[in-house]
């Protein structure tokens, strides 16, 4: 099975970038939709964007325009770019993947539930 760490959390003031990076090791081939997630303590964990290995990229409405995602797959590391950040981004973010039948499938995949394998998680706080 994968096994993914994140790395690139911490803290930046409102209006500042921060790049995620998820690395995936183990046993990644196959795994052709990957996720970033994020969870403030109390809520649901929310998708922010999925990515398929056809190089179709699906980002929420909450974050399009201000995040992207993509993926190196020399060597396996998952990236999100967060651009104007403001302190509602303040959350543990996390990525997750799953074997998806096909872009589609991979679009349709929005819950926790939805994806198998997951990181611990890394912490981003946006001050203003």
């Amino acid at each position: 099975q994968v096994q993914l760490v994140e790395s690139g959390g911490g803290s930046v003031q409102a209006g500042g970038s921060l790049r995620l990076s998820c690395a995936a090791t183990g046993a990644t081939y196959g795994y052709n939709c990957m996720a970033w997630f994020r969870q403030d303590p109390g809520k649901e964990r929310e998708v922010l964007a999925r990515i398929h290995t056809s190089g179709a990229t699906y980002h929420v409405a909450s974050v399009k325009g201000r995040f992207t995602i993509s993926q190196d797959y020399a060597d396996d590391t998952l990236y999100l770019q967060m651009n104007s950040l403001k302190p509602e981004d303040t959350a543990m973010y996390y990525c997750a993947a799953v074997r998806a039948y096909s872009g589609s499938d991979c679009h349709r995949r929005k819950l926790r539930s939805d994806f198998p394998y997951w990181g611990q998680g890394t912490e981003v706080t946006v001050s203003s």
